[in-house]
């Protein structure tokens, strides 16, 4: 099975960028973190990090294209007005999971919408780090009901 983790805009940021909000942890720990669950649940995760929609639309597109099994997105602010990677993402056919870092509904009143909302299938945001390995384990559960699913 293949995940592809992507991370979007100043998450290269992560441990400097407002730590009381985001945590001291780094972008590459966090990455560090995603490769072992995924090697203990037997999974290829893949990472990308960009500041460029273009990017991250690009990605989405290779990622349909490879047929990843699982998608999971944490595009920071995009999440809240980009209908372009939006529009991406419905392209998959596979899982994607939206995941924030902060609980983004308790935070300023742009960030309680999600344009990605009713494409994703499901959302996890609130416990820092962690959510990224909350969301590992949904995107996985949900290609592997998904795989089980088809005739």
């Amino acid at each position: 099975m293949n995940v592809l983790m992507l991370h979007g805009i100043n998450h290269n940021m992560f441990g400097k960028r407002d730590p009381a909000q985001y945590g001291t942890t780094t972008l590459d720990e966090i990455n560090t973190s995603l490769h072992v669950l995924g090697a203990e649940l037997g999974v290829q995760v893949q990472t990308f990090q960009t500041n460029s929609e273009q990017e991250m639309c690009e990605r989405i597109h290779q990622g349909f294209t490879e047929q990843v099994d699982a998608v999971l997105i944490n595009a920071g602010a995009w999440t809240h007005y980009s209908y372009g990677i939006r529009d991406a993402l419905a392209i998959l056919t596979c899982p994607v999971v939206e995941l924030h870092m902060s609980n983004i509904h308790a935070r300023e009143a742009f960030r309680h919408k999600s344009v990605f909302a009713d494409i994703v299938k499901g959302q996890i945001a609130g416990f820092g780090a962690d959510s990224y390995l909350l969301a590992l384990r949904a995107g996985v559960n949900a290609a592997q009901a998904a795989k089980a699913a088809q005739p």
